[in-house]
């Protein structure tokens, strides 16, 4: 008999690469907001001249050129002349649309959305994108559509309802410029995602990264310029700026964007999907802990309802494993059996 079914399969074992690579990027992102609010509130304790140096853009804009210091160094030898020559107008624009949606627009919006709405809201609102990331999976990339997955999302979004209608003693939901934004970055998101996912399956993983960041970042520096200012960015030599930027460059965007990159090149839509619909349970909790939000009464119910998303998404993804499983061991067997019958046919023929 083959020895086949005690092999690990590669596609499996990058699969499960990915799905843990999804999971870690979802816990940093879902702190990212908090980390974001923190070290600006930190930027308002110790203004100078009157202004808060620790700004969004600055942070972000800072951040993204220290992420490329790491980046350089692990994936310089994608940047080849060979690697650029294969590289169709196709690639490009899809480098392009990325680098504009992922290091500029969606982080804008977020950033937006922060000034004029709390972390636990615009973690709720963008319990939005679970469900409609895996319809636009299925839609335009031809994906299967897992319906435990869809269904997880599904129900993490009421969860995600249920806590902003009972936010502050049952207060009615105001739905501002901070929720719209949200709602904006989040669709901005998806849309990142989805090229993500179409890029990296024929460009070198270290062009996509270090270009979409480079240009994402110059796109971003002049977006804050028209948007602000042009005096937007006067205190980003400022000592306090530097002391704290690298907090939100290492953990958010240097481990965060890494651990993103690679799940996205290895994970199913269902894992994707499945790891998101955790993240507002994560996001609150580390809300709570570092900026003291509560998402009131409507936490225990709507925890309760996510949690029983985030469990029917697994008994899913097992259900879906263990008929892979099945598959391969039949496939294995008739493989072995039509082998071994070969074998007796050739050993009469002789």
């Amino acid at each position: 008999m083959s020895n086949v079914e005690t092999t690990p399969r590669p596609e499996m074992s990058k699969a499960m690469l990915g799905a843990g690579l999804v999971w870690l990027a979802v816990l940093v992102y879902a702190s990212s907001n908090s980390i974001v609010s923190l070290l600006a509130d930190i930027g308002r304790q110790h203004p100078i001249m009157g202004r808060n140096a620790v700004t969004l853009c600055n942070l972000l804009f800072l951040g993204s050129l220290i992420s490329l210091i790491p980046m350089v160094f692990m994936f310089y030898k994608d940047w080849t002349l060979d690697n650029l020559g294969k590289l169709t107008r196709r690639d490009w624009s899809i480098l392009s649309l990325s680098a504009l949606l992922s290091s500029a627009v969606t982080p804008a919006l977020f950033f937006i959305a922060l000034d004029y709405t709390t972390v636990t809201n615009v973690v709720l609102i963008g319990r939005i994108e679970p469900p409609l990331f895996l319809l636009t999976a299925f839609l335009l990339l031809g994906e299967k559509l897992d319906p435990w997955a869809f269904s997880a999302g599904l129900i993490a979004l009421i969860g995600a309802l249920v806590m902003l209608l009972m936010n502050d003693g049952g207060a009615r939901f105001s739905f501002g410029k901070g929720e719209i934004a949200t709602v904006f970055a989040t669709l901005s998101f998806i849309a990142s995602t989805i090229v993500s996912r179409v890029g990296l399956k024929g460009i070198p993983l270290g062009l996509f990264s270090i270009y979409r960041t480079v240009l994402g970042t110059i796109i971003y520096y002049f977006l804050a310029i028209y948007l602000y200012g042009a005096l937007h960015f006067q205190d980003i030599f400022s000592a306090i700026v530097w002391k704290w930027v690298w907090v939100y460059a290492v953990i958010v965007i240097i481990v965060g964007q890494f651990a993103w990159t690679l799940g996205l090149k290895y994970a199913r839509a269902g894992d994707i999907s499945l790891a998101t619909s955790f993240s507002p349970l994560a996001a609150l909790v580390i809300a709570m802990l570092l900026l003291g939000e509560s998402p009131g009464a409507g936490l225990i119910p709507g925890g309760l309802i996510i949690l029983s998303g985030i469990g029917i998404g697994q008994f899913g993804r097992i259900r879906h494993q263990r008929a892979e499983q099945r598959a391969i061991k039949a496939r294995d067997m008739a493989l072995d059996d039509a082998l071994e019958h070969e074998g007796r046919v050739n050993f009469k023929g002789a």
